[in-house]
């Protein structure tokens, strides 16, 4: 391995766990502490507050590690017999496909919270409904992270 790839592989890291920290930290700390505390309109606007400012970091982190997975996997990506053909391959493909599903959970819900409906008066349904998306893609896009950082364990151990 060169110290070129070392840096790569410590970048796609670094962005990683600022992603992946973030998100975590954000879902499991921030959130139910804010529940505790704070009422519904409070807890929304300072959510609200919390994600645009914590998107600052996390998409330049998403397009980097985008391009640091390019990167690595490029070997596999243009030669795809490989990429069909052994495990590890199968895992990148898996990786792959989480990852472009997790770009339009993340698009979508990044979308619904800079819809100025969010805040501004409507029905209650409305209001409900709008805040179930933005929690379903909150947990999902997480749910996705994980699984995707499973995959590069898993690819990193070769298999």
């Amino acid at each position: 391995m060169t110290i070129e790839h070392a840096i790569i592989t410590w970048v796609h890291l670094v962005t990683a766990s600022i992603w992946l920290g973030g998100s975590v930290f954000i879902g499991l700390v921030i959130a139910p502490t804010l529940k505790e505390t704070f009422s519904f309109q409070e807890r929304l606007k300072i959510m609200i507050k919390i994600g645009k400012q914590f998107n600052k970091l996390a998409l330049p982190s998403l397009i980097i590690l985008i391009i640091t997975g390019v990167y690595k996997a490029y070997s596999f990506l243009t030669q795809p017999d490989i990429l069909f053909t052994t495990n590890y391959g199968y895992f990148l493909l898996i990786k792959i496909i989480l990852v472009i599903v997790l770009i339009l959970s993340f698009v979508i819900h990044v979308k619904i919270i800079n819809q100025d409906l969010i805040i501004s008066k409507q029905n209650e349904k409305q209001f409900q409904k709008l805040r179930s998306k933005i929690i379903f893609l909150g947990k999902l896009t997480l749910f996705i992270s994980l699984i995707i950082f499973l995959m590069a364990s898993l690819l990193d151990e070769g298999i």
